[in-house]
């Protein structure tokens, strides 16, 4: 262990250690990127609305299937279709790419907030490996949603808020990051901002409010995010308003929205079920961080409040979704990175951190099994075998950095599998069907279906925009010479003619108008 330690202290400097993290993320962000298909719901619509962008050429006012996209800012969307624009297609690898890259980035990023906080490299390291080894962290960074630049954006935010306490030009950068997090997620830049906020008050960093870039950058930031949702409002009134601010943002910290509500323990259970075995490290990090704070240092302050204000906020909040608690790991993995560094160098580890390992051992063996048996793909058993080896290594002698190679040779083995985006299992494949669809359809035609509900992935995989309809209504479309798509039961049920049916896909028949 001590070995180690001189060696994360002096093998290399800091510049050294922020390309190797920022390679060692990147690769773990974009491996096998597209090998599996968007999934339902943001990445669907995410998609389908950067495709519009990049066809209309119209970067101001975002459309979906035509019609004005209220949901989000433009920023996230601007990503993608530059993406397009680069290689010239819609696929997974392109949509998820540009996205992938920012959101790796965060892990070099919190290396550097980490040498801004800590006296030396080492803490400032493992903070840094934590980040990049949180599954929540890498699997909604590699999947087309926004959260994962967001905290990069966060993670910016923060380094230069340190910074700047040194190099003042550095607070300027804290109003572009106010910009690029409100023109990627809106009314959330309000919560980030207000940590910042927090921090510098509780923290006492009256140079940071006396500097004129500070100042400065706030202007920038607000000037160029003000102009985007004036455009909006300019053009669409007050509808803008109302969906955009109010149905999408501020509606959530109070309603559920869509129904994705939850218990105030909810993000603390998500940390229990996917941050393991960091989360173990956390009440100790939160510990030292109270110490820390007491003694008037300043990463006590600053773990504290991000983790107080921040994740009370959104434990409060009506709307529970878990990539909601993003913006929380950033602040979770410098209060592990903080324990881990202070554990004791010799070979026993305190007796509760040797049962677990030896209980995920047994879970190691236990998975291997499963997948053998059930669902036999060789990355999943090699996985299996890793978390195995390395679990057993940390009973029989406990290593840091053996325990970060293992978990990120882990992630790199589930994220090659076909299984990281496990949501896909929920319901029938769409690329098939999307296919179909395209093939045998008209541009902008409309599709009706006998699925229940709207499916962003298969209108993107399409290019068509496919509704949900009763039986009742399909009957009618049918007759008012629509384009249909059918599972087995409701085609036998309506007696479609064999003349009108096209072809089948994953169950589903596509059925022409019969004139």
């Amino acid at each position: 262990m001590k070995k180690f330690a001189i060696f994360f202290d002096r093998a290399f400097n800091d510049r050294q250690w922020f390309i190797i993290l920022g390679l060692a993320a990147i690769a773990l962000w974009t491996i096998n990127l597209g090998n599996l298909p968007l999934r339902d719901w943001d990445e669907g619509s995410h998609a389908i609305v950067a495709r519009e962008l990049y066809r209309q050429g119209n970067w101001l006012y975002l459309t979906f299937f035509g019609q004005p996209y209220f949901l989000k800012p433009p920023l996230g969307y601007w990503i993608i279709a530059s993406s397009y624009h680069l290689f010239g297609s819609f696929n997974e690898w392109t949509t998820r790419l540009p996205v992938a890259l920012i959101s790796a980035l965060g892990v070099p990023l919190l290396y550097l907030v980490g040498r801004e906080l800590f006296p030396n490299r080492r803490t400032a390291l493992y903070a840094a490996s934590v980040y990049l080894t949180l599954l929540p962290v890498v699997r909604h960074g590699r999947l087309m949603m926004l959260d994962g630049i967001i905290n990069t954006f966060f993670i910016l935010l923060l380094f230069c808020l340190l910074r700047s306490r040194k190099s003042p030009p550095w607070a300027l950068g804290m109003g572009i990051c106010l910009a690029l997090i409100a023109l990627t997620k809106g009314v959330l830049v309000f919560a980030l901002w207000a940590v910042a906020g927090a921090y510098i008050l509780v923290d006492r960093q009256w140079k940071i409010l006396k500097n004129p870039y500070t100042w400065l950058g706030v202007l920038l930031g607000c000037a160029m995010t003000l102009s985007w949702y004036y455009a909006q409002w300019f053009k669409y009134g007050d509808l803008f308003i109302q969906i955009h601010l109010g149905t999408q943002n501020f509606n959530r910290l109070t309603t559920a929205v869509e129904g994705n509500d939850g218990s105030i323990f909810y993000y603390l259970i998500e940390l229990l079920k996917y941050s393991f075995p960091w989360f173990l490290f956390l009440p100790g990090g939160l510990y030292l961080a109270v110490k820390s704070a007491r003694n008037r240092e300043t990463w006590g302050n600053f773990v504290l409040v991000g983790t107080i204000l921040f994740l009370g906020t959104i434990s409060f909040m009506g709307t529970k979704l878990p990539w909601y608690v993003m913006p929380f790991y950033p602040f979770f993995a410098l209060a592990v990175g903080a324990q881990i560094a202070k554990l004791p160098k010799k070979r026993a580890y305190p007796r509760f951190l040797n049962r677990f390992f030896l209980l995920m051992v047994l879970v190691g063996i236990g998975g291997g099994i499963y997948f053998i048996l059930a669902d036999p793909q060789w990355v999943l058993i090699l996985m299996s075998g890793v978390i195995i080896v390395t679990m057993g290594w940390m009973v029989r002698k406990p290593s840091i950095p053996i325990l970060f190679l293992g978990m990120y040779l882990s992630l790199g083995l589930l994220m090659l599998s076909q299984s990281w985006i496990w949501e896909l299992n929920e319901q029938f494949p769409v690329p098939k069907v999307g296919e179909l669809i395209r093939k045998h359809t008209p541009p902008t035609t409309e599709i009706y279906t006998s699925f229940p509900y709207n499916r962003p992935s298969l209108d993107f995989y399409s290019d068509r925009a496919v509704h949900p309809a009763d039986l009742q209504s399909l009957q009618q479309h049918f007759a008012n010479q629509k384009y249909l798509l059918l599972d087995a039961a409701t085609l036998e049920t309506l007696q479609i003619p064999e003349s009108t049916r096209v072809g089948t896909a994953e169950g589903f028949t596509l059925i022409k108008p019969s004139q």
